[in-house]
């Protein structure tokens, strides 16, 4: 079984209903939910002018291969009704591997760990509460000391 880092987020709708919803969806795709965090609300990254964040992190185990895996999410995230938005807009769910084992890999449209992810706060904090001790495995850091390197003022 496959340790997986997933960051979950939703700023259309109940967002809260979103995320949940989006957890159910892969439980019932065999994905094992192992822990997840609290959900935060975020201010939005990268495109400012549109509604705050709900995001929140999960551990989960599976089977599935880092690509099998991806198009599980991206089926999921179909299925809830995300459509093709401009990059970083609005959506209904956004569901990024963060860390998927140990492994580093960079390939057309999947990047573990994911390439931003220790710049943003957002997917630090939900996952430093359920993981605090897991390494990055390119940075050879902590997430709870990625987060704590984070500026305090920075909209992450």
């Amino acid at each position: 079984m496959h340790e997986v880092c997933i960051s979950i987020g939703s700023n259309m709708g109940d967002r809260q209903k979103n995320c949940a919803e989006a957890l159910r969806l892969m439980q019932e795709k065999g994905i094992r939910i192992i822990k997840t965090s609290g959900m935060y609300e975020t201010e939005p990254w990268g495109v400012e002018d549109q509604p705050v964040f709900i995001n929140m992190a999960a551990a989960v185990g599976t089977e599935l291969g880092p690509k099998s895996l991806l198009n599980e999410l991206k089926m999921i995230e179909k299925c809830m009704g995300r459509t093709g938005s401009f990059k970083w807009g609005p959506r209904i769910i956004d569901l990024d591997i963060i860390f998927y084992d140990d492994i580093v890999m960079d390939m057309p449209g999947l990047k573990i760990p994911h390439n931003r992810a220790h710049e943003r706060r957002f997917v630090l904090e939900p996952l430093a509460e359920i993981a605090p001790g897991k390494i990055h495995p390119l940075l050879n850091k902590s997430v709870k000391t990625l987060l704590e390197e984070l500026d305090n003022d920075q909209n992450a």
